[in-house]
């Protein structure tokens, strides 16, 4: 129980040939962090979403973001209760351990933030009375590209929330057969079992959070993001709730290897899927094509890392 190993081997079970996705994935969730799958219908995001909740035994809420979905559809409402003479508060469907916010770039802009409170403090606020989520809590939201029929983008200030972004792709030929093989003898999902309870989860959170980071990493960590902040291209750079999610999450990369601290090869690791989604482009990079993971891969390449003594 509590192996991140066999975390992995059983969400395996429902999603073929995406491993290293699988693997950021876990890597937020020990960090503490949300996420954001960017991708088209059909690749599997939900399933992915399933299997983590079946694997770390959390309860799992489900909602479909349309124009029509509103904000106490997910964080709850009050309502007079006759016999009591007093508001009751019934919950949203964010109360649970891990929310599935699915195609959450179709909801209006009011419906998206109604999630803000609850990823960054922990908890949601109805009618002036604040009411804690579960713990652990962990959202997966996904979104359609953008420019897909009826999306808009998520808001800087939302982005910046999720701990990484992720995109599953269209799997290869080969993993595509295995997939329909699986399917053949029944539903993959069944057949993932409880690696770890909730407990275990805190447990291992609480390890990661050990790990130790020197002085030297925690300066790596703040030379890339002013990379980010200075570089011709970038609009807006990485906020120094990046460089927090960074270290959390590079600490997590030695944690799940066995190390009880964290290597600049942990935050190479990590970097591109904790930060490209965080910085904007200036119109003239835009016009020109250029992304921002190139970019982003372009400052870790160009930022000297620490050279271990």
């Amino acid at each position: 129980m509590n192996d991140p190993k066999g975390i992995l081997d059983e969400v395996k079970k429902a999603v073929v040939g995406k491993d290293g996705v699988l693997v950021m994935a876990l890597l937020a969730i020990l960090a503490g962090g949300h996420i954001l799958l960017e991708d088209i219908p059909g690749v599997g995001k939900t399933t992915m979403a399933l299997a983590f909740s079946k694997a770390l035994s959390l309860k799992y809420n489900r909602v479909q973001f349309t124009p029509d979905v509103l904000p106490s559809d997910i964080v709850g409402f009050s309502v007079y209760n006759k016999a009591t003479g007093a508001m009751e508060y019934k919950d949203g469907a964010i109360l649970c351990n891990l929310f599935l916010a699915d195609e959450l770039n179709r909801a209006t802009s009011r419906t998206q933030s109604a999630l803000l409170e609850a990823m960054e403090e922990r908890t949601v606020t109805v009618d002036g009375v604040t009411h804690p989520v579960p713990d652990p809590f962990v959202v997966i939201a996904t979104q359609n590209p953008v420019g897909a029929s009826g999306t808009q983008l998520l808001p800087d200030s939302q982005m910046d929330r999720f701990m990484v972004r992720l995109s599953l792709g269209y799997p290869k030929p080969a993993d595509e057969k295995e997939m329909l093989t699986r399917k053949q003898q029944g539903n993959p999902l069944d057949k993932v079992r409880c690696m770890a309870d909730k407990g275990g989860l805190a447990s291992m959170r609480q390890e990661c959070e050990k790990t130790y980071v020197s002085d030297k990493i925690l300066e790596y960590v703040i030379r890339l993001n002013n990379a980010t902040r200075n570089n011709p291209a970038i609009l807006q750079g990485a906020s120094p709730r990046a460089s927090l999610a960074v270290t959390s999450m590079a600490k997590a990369a030695a944690w799940v290897q066995g190390r009880d601290y964290v290597l600049p090869a942990d935050v190479k690791l990590i970097y591109p899927a904790t930060v490209a989604h965080r910085i904007i482009l200036t119109p003239d990079a835009e016009a020109a094509g250029r992304k921002a993971e190139a970019l982003v891969d372009d400052i870790l390449k160009s930022v000297p890392a620490p050279v271990a003594k």
